[in-house]
């Protein structure tokens, strides 16, 4: 087990490295830059798309993303599932031949940041509400079609590949006390303004690394990152590593309802850590299990039954989602979709405008506005120095 402690920092390190070295716009999650390339799809800085989404990022993009999985990096496959399959789609765009019918490519990005999500969490409602809600701000009459056919086509296949599943599953919601919606609310308001926290701790990370003099500073904070993480699931919990499915499973599904109040203080910490390495990752997967340990963490502290207490692991992960990303109609719709029960999708739309509104404490604008103004940014800066 301890071979973990010398795997980590190399994997950590080549997963950075590569990034760097090939693609530098394949950190992190992706779906920044997928914004960023809508934003100039219809502009003169067209061209530099291809910095954004491309093969190359596409390619970086997997393993990098596959070599922080492997070594237990807080990170989710969403992101980079959304920044691939729009790379694929705006290649597809460039490829096709004159006597196709033109498709703008603004709308094949957004059509394929949309399939990517979709597929990731066998979540098409999902899929379709984030391209409406985060991507654009077109009309829908613009680019329903493509949309639409895109997501079903993802859904497709992968129905195809993995078979009929859902992300999260049935857990038991029914019965629940009289006085849960004030549960509800409190649980929004917290995981709400922590999972703004989060955005911003991490945007702070990293405007801090920019300021860094000495040449192998960034080295040695990887290093230090993987040790961190190896030792805080050997020797606290293995939970608080890796994306996160499985300490949702085990609060949803499992006796283990009640977490300690360090468990989401550990995933927030780890899930900071994991992405200011600059390797790619997404934050979506490390988000819900986030909330679904403050969800677990309130549960527990207020002693609640087994069906009070999924219902606010589950609005835990819709409000810390909602913190972060300031895409509410998606986290509900992610975890409605996520776990097919009917019965709590209004308690979930309500975390989400709740959380929403407890977010904007912290900051404004959500951690991806914020960051696709960076890349922004550094593309006109490119464009000067051209």
């Amino acid at each position: 087990v301890f071979f973990f402690f010398f795997i980590a920092p190399i994997a950590f390190l080549v997963a950075w490295y590569i990034v760097k070295r090939f693609a530098p716009y394949a950190r992190g999650s992706g779906i920044p830059q997928v914004m960023a390339a809508i934003d100039i799809a219809s502009t003169n800085k067209r061209p530099l798309i291809t910095k954004l989404l491309g093969l190359k990022v596409l390619i970086i993009k997997i393993i990098s993303s596959i070599t922080m999985v492997f070594a237990g990096g807080i990170v989710g496959r969403e992101g980079p599932t959304i920044q691939i399959s729009g790379s694929i789609f705006a290649l597809i765009n460039s490829y096709l031949p004159s006597w196709w019918p033109k498709v703008q490519l603004k709308t094949m990005v957004i059509t394929g940041a949309a399939s990517g999500l979709a597929a990731a969490f066998n979540t098409p409602l999902g899929g379709s509400v984030f391209a409406l809600e985060e991507l654009t701000k077109s009309h829908m009459n613009y680019f329903k079609t493509a949309l639409l056919t895109g997501v079903m086509l993802s859904g497709f296949t992968a129905l195809a590949m993995l078979g009929p599943y859902l992300y999260i599953g049935s857990p038991e919601l029914k019965g629940f006390a009289h006085n849960i919606l004030l549960y509800v609310f409190i649980t929004a308001v917290i995981s709400g303004i922590a999972g703004s926290g989060t955005g911003k701790a991490m945007l702070w990370v990293i405007n801090l690394q920019k300021k860094w003099k000495f040449k192998y500073a960034q080295v040695l904070y990887i290093v230090f990152v993987a040790i961190l993480i190896a030792a805080i699931g050997f020797f606290i919990n293995r939970y608080a590593i890796g994306s996160g499915k499985d300490i949702i499973l085990a609060t949803l599904f499992e006796q283990q309802k009640h977490l300690p109040w360090y468990m989401p203080v550990l995933r927030m910490v780890g899930m900071l850590l994991s992405f200011s390495v600059g390797a790619a990752g997404g934050i979506f997967a490390p988000s819900l299990s986030a909330g679904a340990c403050v969800g677990a963490a309130c549960a527990g502290f207020w002693a609640l039954g087994d069906a009070d207490a999924n219902l606010i692991i589950l609005c835990g992960m819709v409000g810390f989602l909602t913190g972060i990303t300031r895409s509410p109609f998606t986290a509900a719709i992610l975890v409605f979709e996520m776990t097919h029960s009917y019965i709590i999708i209004s308690y979930l739309i309500i975390t989400a405008i709740i959380a929403n509104g407890s977010a904007l404490i912290i900051d404004r604008k959500s951690f991806y506005g914020r960051l696709k103004e960076g890349y922004l940014k550094q593309l006109q800066e490119h464009l000067k120095s051209a």
